[in-house]
């Protein structure tokens, strides 16, 4: 769009200068008539007075203006000065066009240089109070606590048996398990175990406290005429999933454990003492 109305405007201009020299090269009409009768009234002259005359013609006289179709020379004194005509103008916003479309963007130039990192500015001013969040939970205390007992007798003389327990007197949560005969560890920390039983007539009693299939402690009573209480208690730390159970030992003699359908005879108890979330 903007080579065409370049283009445009040099032809306006072009056309206004031919129409420019044309009316300054005419000659008026009635100049051309004066010739015409001038060159019919007077006779031919010879050299001489063609000489004066041109001399005369071309030289004005004193007090006469010469007349505005003769030729002057720039260097004769008195030269008119004629008046300067003024060149037409064109208005080149009337050739403009219209605004073309935007172009495709380009690409996107390279990442400068990193600049050197800034002053630290002021502290703004403090922000308002928030709204109060929602309440969090509780405190959770961590409880852990079993006792449980056995009514029936129990013989062991040629391998180990898990002592199962069919009397529930405290079983919180359901830590201890009734069918495994085993506690099993939820709250991690150190806990108290008590184990009570009662010896068999002419009879050894041997037992131990078991941890993750380890022996821990033993309660053992000899042969003896005499039945008698025998008991066993230790603390032990516990981690989660930990298993703690009372288990019967073989013997080379016969292993047993007294107990009656009315009375309970063998107990075992435990309980958390201190948690180990606690400082």
């Amino acid at each position: 769009m903007g080579s065409r109305a370049l283009g445009l405007a040099l032809a306006c201009c072009l056309l206004l200068a031919f129409a420019c020299g044309l009316v300054l090269g005419r000659v008026p009409r009635g100049q051309e008539e004066q010739q015409e009768q001038e060159g019919t009234k007077d006779p031919p002259l010879d050299h001489t007075e063609r000489a004066e005359e041109k001399h005369e013609k071309y030289s004005p006289r004193q007090g006469d203006e010469p007349s505005a179709s003769r030729c002057f020379r720039c260097c004769d004194p008195g030269t008119p000065v004629y008046q300067a005509i003024p060149v037409p103008q064109i208005n080149i916003t009337i050739l403009k066009g219209e605004k073309g479309d935007r172009g495709d963007r380009g690409l996107q130039g390279k990442y400068g240089r990193t600049g050197s990192m800034g002053a630290r500015g002021h502290m703004g001013p403090k922000g308002q109070k928030g709204s109060m969040g929602a309440p969090g939970d509780q405190c959770k205390n961590h409880y852990a606590a079993f006792s449980v007992g056995r009514k029936k007798p129990l013989h062991s003389n040629d391998y180990y048996q898990t002592v199962i327990f069919d009397t529930e007197f405290v079983n919180l949560y359901g830590h201890f398990n009734m069918f495994t005969g085993k506690f099993y560890c939820y709250v991690p920390g150190v806990y108290f175990f008590s184990l009570n039983v009662h010896t068999w007539n002419q009879k050894e009693t041997y037992l131990h406290i078991m941890k993750n299939g380890e022996e821990v402690v033993i309660l053992y009573a000899q042969v003896s005429d005499r039945s008698i209480m025998q008991s066993q208690s230790l603390m032990l730390e516990l981690r989660d999933q930990d298993e703690v159970w009372v288990r019967l030992f073989k013997g080379e003699r016969e292993n047993a454990i007294f107990s009656d359908e009315f009375d309970t005879y063998i107990t075992f108890s435990g309980y958390l003492v201190k948690p180990a979330a606690e400082p």
